[in-house]
């Protein structure tokens, strides 16, 4: 199986005009040509399932342009997309906002889809993908270091309910690299399939690693790249893993 992990940023681009005519003025304002090269871009990896953070799915900012519903069809793939402030937030009554959303895109092989939610932070969500033979959890987590670990300890919960081998991938934010996160990976027993701690951000002259592909028992990884592209201020993580059937 190939998974494929990309924060985005809405398709809203990158360069100094993302910050004109005020900071962050971007994220107002989404790019066709930009969203027509992350659909490529995800089209030639050829990816089994996509995880999206960051993603429209029907602003005024993308015209209604649903952009996880966009890219499924070009792949061929469903989409399975929710806000990622949780239903009962504030944020998902403003305008923009509220069609802020994380998206998992997936080939015909899906068992279901479940929502759960963070009790702590802005960002809450946590999409949970049912494959035939393991679990995926696509997240955004917060910005704020008590936040996080607050977000990591309802996760290490989810895993230990599964009884498939798991996966944890998304922006972690952890402006610490995998040192933030390393108890919580040992407690879990999970590995970064990033093996090498590759930097994921800031795509232009990458610094940081914020973006994970962590996994557990039972699942063994043949491959693992972070494609050098630039539609975003975040790097993508391509993994090929399989399911190891134990002896």
């Amino acid at each position: 199986m190939r998974l494929l992990i990309y924060n985005m940023r809405y398709a809203t681009g990158t360069g100094a005009a993302f910050h004109l005519p005020l900071p962050g003025a971007g994220y107002l304002r989404s790019n066709r040509p930009v969203l027509e090269s992350i659909t490529e871009f995800i089209r030639g990896a050829d990816p089994d399932v996509v995880g999206l953070v960051e993603v429209d799915t029907g602003s005024i900012r993308t015209g209604m342009l649903n952009q996880a519903e966009f890219i499924a069809q070009s792949l061929g793939h469903y989409s399975i997309f929710e806000c990622k402030y949780g239903v009962e937030s504030l944020s998902s009554y403003v305008p923009i906002v509220r069609k802020q959303c994380n998206a998992f895109l997936a080939s015909p092989r899906l068992r279901g889809q479940r929502f759960h939610y963070f009790d702590t932070g802005m960002k809450r969500l946590i999409i949970e993908l049912e494959l035939d033979d393991c679990v995926i959890f696509l997240v955004h987590l917060s910005l704020k270091y008590r936040h996080r670990h607050a977000q990591l300890r309802t996760l290490h919960e989810l895993i230990s309910q599964t009884t498939k081998p798991a996966i944890i991938a998304g922006d972690f934010n952890t402006f610490f690299g995998e040192d933030e996160i390393y108890l919580f990976m040992q407690a879990a027993g999970l590995r970064s399939a990033n093996a090498n701690h590759l930097p994921t951000y800031p795509s232009h002259n990458p610094r940081r690693e914020l973006d994970f592909i962590l996994y557990g028992a039972g699942i063994e990884v043949t491959g693992f790249e972070v494609p050098q592209v630039c539609h975003s201020d975040h790097l993508p993580l391509i993994c090929d893993l399989r399911i190891v059937t134990p002896p």
